[in-house]
């Protein structure tokens, strides 16, 4: 049976039935899980700037950096090989760092810098140009509703990231509906419900466990309703599990045929922290269902952030958004220049 969540911000509860069709009114308390953090959504609140809080989250690999390219360093081949072992140790791998390393080379003959600040601005700028493939326009005004499906591994942040999404949207005012469509996760919906309450948006859930009926009919809804952006959560798995990948294979069969071949996303959520592993988990989703977007979680603490230099050599699926923290505002678009120079430490 149908049933939609109808949120507003100003609510303090949710209004829920699964006896009727479609809209409820019947009031039913769900509580926030504690692995939700009850967060406001005002960006004044916010104790720094992103472009900060993205610096401070790369630190680990631009402070590594800034040891080799240390006041009095010498450019030399020596130094080549300290950055070749700072540039994997930041998770860049083998491809992209010899491809690195190479136009490096080539920028600093160019400018001619013979100074550890000259090369580090140099390495900021063959990073850009080598990240520059991943950020690509995507407009959620080309389509209604535009559909994106939200797929990873266990513990990624799926569904938080769905919240923030949620939240980018409607601070671009579109209308937004979630569908849950994790059936398998306890609590997944309810989590889910909240950052609905949250965000002030509607969410559709179904009886049943059938991830497939219920992104169905969710694209119905939003065609119904004229939404401009559905996000269809879908629960977490590893791409071994054959059965829980044709399970997402089903899913996006039947998203096709709802879709009646009108273009939709297949957006996969990676940890920041899991390195080349992350590369693999992208190569494995995109040849299974098509990626085409990612978004990259997790890059405010340990992360390196050297892997999207590995998945633009290995797996160049387009970067939409990373996030870099648990706020909100925290998962913006990702923007080539701002990350290279971030990670290389550079103002």
């Amino acid at each position: 049976m149908l049933n939609i969540l109808k949120f507003s911000k100003k609510t303090k509860s949710i209004k829920s039935t699964v006896t009727e069709p479609l809209i409820s009114d019947t009031t039913s308390d769900i509580p926030i899980q504690s692995t939700v953090n009850t967060i406001e959504a005002d960006e004044s609140g916010a104790k720094s700037s992103w472009l900060s809080r993205l610096k401070q989250g790369l630190s680990r690999t631009s402070s590594q950096l800034a040891v080799v390219l240390g006041v009095g360093a010498v450019v030399d081949d020596h130094l080549y090989e300290e950055l070749e072992t700072a540039l994997l140790q930041a998770d860049c791998g083998m491809p992209a760092t010899t491809a690195l390393l190479k136009a490096l080379r080539l920028e600093v003959n160019r400018t001619k810098a013979d100074t550890a600040d000259k090369v580090r601005e140099c390495l900021a700028v063959v990073l850009a140009t080598y990240l520059q493939p991943l950020q690509t326009v995507w407009n959620w005004r080309d389509f209604k509703p535009s559909v994106l499906l939200i797929v990873g591994v266990n513990g990624a942040g799926k569904t938080t990231s769905i919240g923030k999404l949620a939240y980018w949207f409607t601070k671009e005012k579109a209308t937004v509906l979630l569908a849950a469509g994790d059936t398998f996760r306890a609590a997944a919906r309810e989590q889910l419900a909240v950052w609905g309450e949250r965000n002030g948006v509607s969410m559709l859930q179904q009886k049943g466990n059938d991830p497939s009926a219920i992104i169905f009919d969710a694209v119905a809804a939003a065609k119904a309703r004229n939404i401009d952006v559905l996000l269809a959560d879908t629960a977490g798995r590893l791409p071994t599990q054959a059965h829980l990948m044709e399970e997402l294979k089903k899913i996006r069969r039947i998203t096709t045929k709802a879709m009646m071949d009108t273009p939709y996303g297949i957006w996969l959520i990676l940890d920041g922290n899991t390195g080349q592993n992350a590369v693999a988990q992208a190569k494995a989703f995109h040849e299974a269902v098509g990626l085409t977007g990612l978004i990259v979680t997790k890059l405010d603490g340990t992360a390196k952030g050297g892997m999207l230099a590995a998945l633009a050599s290995n797996c160049p699926v387009p970067v939409r958004f990373i996030g870099i923290g648990e706020n909100l505002q925290d998962l913006q678009p990702f923007n080539a220049t701002q990350f290279a120079r971030s990670l290389v430490g550079v103002a």
